[in-house]
């Protein structure tokens, strides 16, 4: 009989104790408080792979904030560049040679210029910016690929804006070389007042490491198509080198660090991924095609993140509105590969990276450019129609994140 009541009392003992951890589990009672000091290490399912953790990245985020993806306009072929003249006009490229214009809310049917463009591929009328002058001058800048003898090349020019349609001002810099793959063409100003344009390795990868190619570069140049006088080589434009594909360049809002996004190797010139966030230094060398995903060699520039499997990134802008807070100088890009719309969160220094992750309910497809609009609102394109998409009904569009009040 004392032997039964020992052996039931233990049993008691048992419950009691497996009663108490679900408590605890469940309510988060008697759970002992973290050491002052100590950091927060993210467990394995939530922490970035090793693909993507270079110096300076960190973890995956939830952004946790409030915003809808709204619907903005319709019916645009493969939209490349979005850029806003004022607080309801926009202007957008459409990659087979238009410039559209959209005045609140609706799309002119009639282009206000149209290009004799190369379109054998993803190459086409692709980057558009806006003088930082634009309000007196009206210089509107577009750049191109078009076919040069028996290839393929870029061109920048200068436009006047003169409300209903653009007139061609002068040609900055042409024969940048280029092909239906890794064409770069983005375009836009920096802080410094001067034109900052990617060029691609145009499917020719030694050429990113030759400074005497203009190819796998980002070039830097007056708006009048003049060399500045403290650009890293005398006479030259180029900027940085050593990249294959560089597609979105953005400026942060405080530091003025200037970041960039680039696709990695397709598998027929490196393995599949490897897609890069880099933070771009004058005169730096970022390394392809000697080294890219993990791979480092003195002298060459690490990326900020890596991405494997590909995104493709496509754009890259700093959130610089007040509508979201919680996006305060945070970087994002579009994917097309990856079909959404992607957050990196950048120290406050505009050096490293905190945090990443990719927008939750963004579901319209393949994403190319993104900006912040004079609301604050953030607008982006879909690309489901250049040929490697699932088009819809209506596509493609701008659309844009508002808030979900």
């Amino acid at each position: 009989m004392h032997m039964m009541r020992k052996k039931l009392l233990v049993i008691l003992v048992i419950l009691l104790l497996g009663f108490t951890y679900i408590l605890s589990d469940y309510f988060g009672i008697f759970t002992p408080a973290r050491p002052s000091g100590s950091n927060d290490t993210p467990s394995p399912e939530n922490a970035a792979s090793s693909s993507d953790r270079p110096p300076g990245s960190s973890t995956n985020i939830s952004s946790s904030s409030s915003y809808r993806v709204e619907p903005f306009v319709s019916n645009l072929d493969v939209p490349w560049s979005i850029v806003f003249t004022s607080a309801d006009r926009i202007l957008v490229t459409e990659r087979d040679g238009r410039v559209r214009v959209i005045n609140n809310g609706v799309v002119r049917q009639e282009p206000m210029i149209s290009f004799e463009v190369s379109t054998r591929s993803e190459e086409g009328l692709m980057g558009l910016t806006i003088d930082p002058d634009y309000s007196s001058n009206k210089f509107v800048y577009a750049c191109y690929a078009y076919v040069s003898g028996n290839g393929i090349a870029d061109r920048v020019i200068r436009m006047i804006d003169e409300d209903s349609l653009l007139r061609v001002d002068k040609t900055l810099i042409e024969g940048i070389p280029a092909a239906q793959y890794h064409a770069g063409c983005r375009i836009k100003f920096g802080p410094d007042k001067k034109l900052y344009i990617t060029s691609g390795d145009a499917t020719e990868k030694t050429l990113a490491q030759d400074k005497e190619s203009l190819a796998g570069k980002i070039l830097r140049i007056n708006n009048d198509g003049s060399i500045p006088s403290d650009n890293p080589s005398p006479n030259s434009p180029i900027w940085s080198y050593g990249h294959r594909n560089p597609q979105g360049i953005d400026w942060h809002p405080v530091t003025g660090d200037l970041w960039e996004t680039e696709h990695g190797p397709s598998g027929n010139d490196g393995p599949g991924g490897g897609d890069e966030v880099n933070r771009i230094e004058k005169g730096a060398n970022y390394g392809w095609p000697v080294v890219s995903h993990e791979k480092s060699q003195a002298g060459m520039i690490d990326p900020k993140v890596l991405y494997t499997p590909a995104v493709a990134p496509a754009s890259g802008m700093f959130y610089s509105g007040d509508v979201f807070p919680q996006f305060a100088n945070n970087f994002f890009f579009g994917g097309l590969r990856g079909t959404g719309l992607y957050r990196v969160v950048v120290s406050e220094d505009g050096k490293n990276v905190v945090s990443k992750e990719k927008l939750a309910g963004v579901d319209v497809g393949r994403v190319r450019d993104v900006v912040t609009g004079p609301d604050g609102y953030i607008y982006f394109s879909s690309s489901n129609k250049d040929g490697r998409g699932q088009a819809k009904s209506g596509d493609d569009r701008i659309y844009r994140l508002v808030p979900d009040r």
